[in-house]
């Protein structure tokens, strides 16, 4: 299935993770795919695995002028942008509300939210009057409620929920689409860089993450970042042109419920 033959994508934190597999995804479907990321060696390695058309720029989101020179690239080099994957972000800061540093704070907010803002920003312009143009952020189940992350990173992806409404209404006039998806809990590397874990030891602690996964929600396996380029894909297609501001969570059912609901082993309460 050839779904993106002629379109132009920019996916952002493309070197590992869910931007990884989109960019294998979409670009094995047909588009042309400029691949963002402040890790060089790893947007060269996804662009030599793909068997399509891949452009790595690095790009530090948390840089405006990083983020409007990789738009005008992609616009310049193909004429425009057909789908936006606003996906770059990390764990941020660990600290809780009453002992969080103000800059840990703002870091964090313009690693996890501004950058979604200002890729939505400088994309846009190019993305006007484009046939089935679709802008997708990422969020989380962090979002949705307290305990999946630190207090800054969910605020932030809060707010990225809130943007992507917001979005797909300023720019619904130039049909333009735009949605949020909300990850559980998916095997990449985030974690692992959240909690700092030593280089010696992240093989380690990602079997462990992976073995702890399967068991962490209703669906009997832990989220793969396929999962959530599948979704990314689908809200880039014609399929989801009835779909704008809305938040798409692709979690294995982890938000469903308490786990005595969907776990016979686990007493109620």
């Amino acid at each position: 299935m050839m779904r993106f033959a002629g379109k132009t994508a920019v996916i952002t934190g493309a070197a590992s993770g869910i931007g990884r597999a989109t960019v294998l995804k979409l670009a094995g479907e047909g588009a042309t795919v400029f691949a963002a990321d402040i890790d060089a060696a790893g947007g060269a390695a996804v662009a030599a695995a793909s068997n399509g058309d891949v452009r790595f720029q690095r790009c530090d989101v948390t840089h405006v002028p990083d983020i409007k020179a990789l738009m005008d690239r992609a616009a310049a080099e193909t004429g425009g942008i057909d789908i936006v994957f606003n996906n770059a972000a990390a764990g941020g800061a660990r600290a809780k509300i009453d002992e969080i540093e103000p800059e840990d704070w703002d870091r964090t907010m313009d690693l996890v939210l501004r950058s979604v803002a200002m890729g939505i920003r400088y994309a846009a312009p190019h993305m006007k009057g484009r046939a089935g143009a679709s802008i997708i952020n990422t969020a989380s189940i962090a979002a949705l409620g307290a305990g999946y992350s630190p207090t800054a990173y969910a605020v932030a992806k809060a707010g990225v929920l809130h943007l992507s409404k917001m979005a797909a209404n300023d720019l619904a006039q130039y049909g333009i689409r735009v949605n949020a998806i909300c990850p559980g809990f998916i095997n990449t590397n985030i974690f692992t860089e959240s909690l700092a874990v030593p280089e010696d030891k992240k093989a380690e602690a990602k079997a462990i993450i992976a073995a702890m996964s399967a068991q962490a929600q209703p669906v009997a396996r832990g989220g793969q970042p396929e999962d959530i380029a599948a979704m990314v894909a689908f809200l880039a297609s014609d399929d989801a042109g009835f779909i704008t501001g809305a938040e798409m969570v692709v979690d294995g059912g982890i938000t469903t419920g308490q786990r005595h609901a969907w776990d016979p082993n686990t007493p109620s309460m």
